[in-house]
């Protein structure tokens, strides 16, 4: 065995997936090396929404606040969809609180979302990963190979600037590396599905008056439905930055040969002086890697999953992936975890991936290019029929984009080999609508505790069992020993049997790190041990399934 390790876990990227695996793992006391090629974290905003469940690991993460006082745009800014001609065009539709950003305290999450560039994220990030002692985020060096052992993996990199190589070990190595990920070629994983999708080109512009310059309020993004440039835009700060985003563009269409400023007088159908800032044309694509493992080399965001950013998930499921991968490092390299533990990270990770980015094609298959028709902007009381039409139709087919609270939050780890099924039936899966379920593999549903704090602010590092507070110590007894004698970290919460009973509908359920539902029942089984095996990945799925060990009483 080589014990010469640089660290426990290399991480290739600087970007929010990378610095959120860092900091999951350095909370933990995990050596990890963080290797980004660029100088600095990222220059572009690329993603613009952290959502209630990327907020809710940031909170468990320390930084949710940090992150909302970071936000360039000022408090209380309405994150308002509106949909309308052009900017100085005709109205057709508004959904208001999109994303569900307003801080309203509702039982359903602990965090509300958050509207801010995806830099401004990376920074608040990283600035927590340096605080971490166990964690080393190193810029301007760039992966250059890497090769599997039985025990650990070496890389290789160099420096960007003087191309000086040097050699690492490290346990395990993730690539956390982007759409283009390196490591993902240097394994020679594939990644299939329908490809390219369309050509767009966003662009992010200084125009300081731009926003009195139109009367649709304020919103963070506004969609032209218009045949001369079907487009979203937005503000990215109080300050007069703004993005624009022209979507599906013919194939002929040349990037080169587009004029930017006059791309957004056509959108917006105002003449206004603007500073371009950059240009950024993308394709969008709907792929997902064939593995997101070989060895002890992983694949998290980007790097194992693309597709259409319309409804704002894709940086969003990255930080998910940092946190079901990172739990189940840390319990391997401190020794609690079964050997089946890590493989479970592509069978609860990809079905959800797959669910998600269908979604996000449904949404892409409906924006500004389907939606517009010729004459909207006619004042004819033909046009405003139409007009008015189309507003009802977008209210209708868009509330999916905006509201995807059931997406967001409903998601469920299905037959998982790391979960116990309690014999009930799942709960349908739904977009809008999110109804919390305990129901094993489910988000642990969240409410607020007596004192004003959340439920799972009292989640332990390891796992936490639940129970009512009619539950007697004696009866959880021998899975505390059970835990102690496998070195398994179980922490014990008590809660007023009212409103656990209400929300978990049975007397006690075991949380996983990842605040998910690992076990929920009246009784513990008779055999604890093999309970804690399934949860930890030391248990074989099908062998504990049919013997029934694991069944709630």
């Amino acid at each position: 065995m080589n014990t010469n390790m640089d660290a426990e876990v290399i991480i290739v990227g600087a970007g929010p997936v990378g610095l959120g695996l860092a900091i999951e793992l350095g909370m933990r006391s995990i050596r990890c090396i963080v290797i980004e090629q660029n100088d600095r974290v990222g220059y572009n905003p690329r993603a613009k929404l952290t959502n209630v469940r990327s907020m809710e690991l940031l909170r468990r993460w320390g930084v949710a606040s940090r992150l909302r006082a970071a936000s360039p745009m000022p408090k209380g800014y309405p994150s308002n969809v509106v949909f309308a001609t052009s900017l100085a065009g005709f109205p057709l539709a508004k959904f208001e609180n999109a994303f569900f950003t307003y801080p309203d305290g509702s039982v359903l999450y602990s965090e509300s979302a958050v509207w801010v560039p995806q830099y401004t994220l990376e920074q608040v990030l990283l600035e927590r990963a340096q605080e971490l002692p166990t964690v080393s985020i190193q810029f301007g060096r760039r992966l250059e190979s890497l090769t599997n052992h039985a025990d650990h993996v070496e890389v290789t990199d160099c420096s960007v600037s003087d191309s000086g190589q040097r050699r690492l070990a490290a346990r395990y190595v993730v690539g956390a590396d982007g759409a283009r990920s390196t490591v993902r070629q240097l394994l020679d994983i594939r990644m299939t599905g329908p490809g390219a999708m369309s050509p767009n080109f966003n662009v992010l512009f200084r125009a300081p008056g731009l926003a009195a310059m139109h009367d649709k309020g304020l919103a963070v993004q506004y969609w032209n439905i218009n045949t001369e440039v079907p487009s979203l835009m937005g503000p990215m700060d109080d300050r007069g930055l703004w993005y624009i985003i022209a979507t599906r563009l013919g194939a002929e269409t040349s990037s080169a040969a587009i004029d930017p400023k006059d791309l957004i007088r056509r959108a917006t159908g105002l003449d206004f002086e603007m500073e371009i800032i950059s240009t950024d044309p993308w394709t969008a694509l709907r792929l997902i890697a064939d593995t997101y493992r070989k060895g002890r080399v992983f694949l998290a965001g980007d790097a194992c999953h693309l597709h259409p950013p319309f409804g704002g998930y894709g940086m969003n499921m990255g930080l998910g992936d940092a946190v079901d991968l990172g739990w189940k490092l840390v319990a391997t390299l401190e020794g609690w975890a079964g050997g089946d533990l890590l493989d479970s990270y592509e069978a609860e990770r990809k079905p959800v991936h797959n669910r998600v980015m269908d979604e996000a094609v449904i949404n892409h298959s409906i924006v500004g290019n389907q939606l517009a028709r010729e004459g909207l902007d006619e004042d004819t009381p033909a046009a405003a029929s139409a007009r008015e039409e189309l507003g009802a139709f977008i209210s209708d087919v868009k509330l999916r984009e905006f509201k995807s609270l059931g997406l967001v939050l409903g998601y469920r780890y299905n037959a998982s080999p790391i979960i116990v099924s309690d014999g009930t039936e799942p709960p349908q899966e739904e977009v809008i609508n999110y109804k919390p379920s305990a129901f094993p593999g489910s988000l642990a549903p969240h409410f607020w505790l007596d004192d004003g704090s959340s439920l799972f602010d009292g989640f332990g590092e390891g796992f936490t069992l639940l129970a009512a507070d009619d539950v007697m110590p004696v009866e959880f007894a021998a899975l505390v020993k059970a835990a102690g004698e496998d070195s398994v970290p179980l922490s014990v919460m008590t809660l007023p049997r009212g409103s656990f009973k209400k929300h978990y509908g049975m007397r006690m359920a075991i949380i996983r790190p990842d605040q998910h539902v690992a076990w929920r029942g009246n009784e513990l089984p008779p055999n604890v041990f093999a309970l804690l095996d399934k949860v930890r990945g030391a248990a074989n799925h099908e062998a504990a399934s049919a013997a029934g060990e694991l069944q709630h009483v």
